[in-house]
C-alpha cells in the first residue's frame, strides 16, 4: 500500500495508521472507505485518500481521482448489499461547509424510502454494534 503522508493532530490520520480504532470498509491503493461513527442512515461511510490533504481544494489529482472512483463503487454497493433507494455522496470544504475535520473525506449515505435525514443533519453516536454489524455487510 502507498504510505501516505500524515498530519499527527488528524483523527483520520490516526485511524488509517492504526493508532485508534475504524471500521474499514474497502482499501485501495491511496483510498480507503470507512464507517462513520456518527451515521446520518444505516451504511454511512466515509471514503477517504491515504495521504493527508485538508480538502478538495488542496487534494493532489491523483487523490482525488482515487477517492470519488472508491466513493462511486461504495454507493453501488450500498444500493446492492443494503437494498438503498438511493445514496446521497456529499462533501465539505471549510467550517463554513460543515466541514469538521480537515482530511479531505466523501460521505457515501444510503438513503431510504421515508427515511427521516434532513440536511444538514446533527451527527450523534450510532450503536457500535449496528455499525459493525453494516461493516461486515459491506466488505
Amino acid at each position: 500500500m502507498l504510505a501516505g503522508i500524515t498530519q499527527p493532530d488528524c483523527v483520520f490520520c490516526k485511524i488509517l495508521a492504526g493508532e485508534i480504532p475504524g471500521m474499514v470498509v474497502a482499501e485501495e491503493e491511496r483510498a480507503v472507505a470507512i464507517m462513520d461513527v456518527n451515521p446520518a442512515t444505516r451504511g454511512h461511510m466515509l471514503v477517504l485518500p491515504r495521504a493527508h490533504t485538508a480538502d478538495l481544494l488542496t487534494a493532489p489529482e491523483p487523490d482525488l481521482i482515487a477517492v470519488a472512483q472508491l466513493a462511486q463503487q461504495m454507493a453501488r454497493r450500498v444500493r446492492e448489499r443494503l437494498r438503498a433507494d438511493g445514496v446521497s455522496v456529499m462533501q465539505s470544504n471549510g467550517a463554513a461547509a460543515w466541514q469538521t475535520v480537515f482530511h479531505l473525506h466523501v460521505h457515501v449515505i444510503p438513503r431510504y424510502a421515508g427515511d427521516p435525514l434532513q440536511l444538514p443533519w446533527k451527527p450523534t453516536p450510532g450503536d457500535p454494534d449496528e455499525i459493525a454489524a453494516t461493516a461486515e455487510q459491506l466488505r
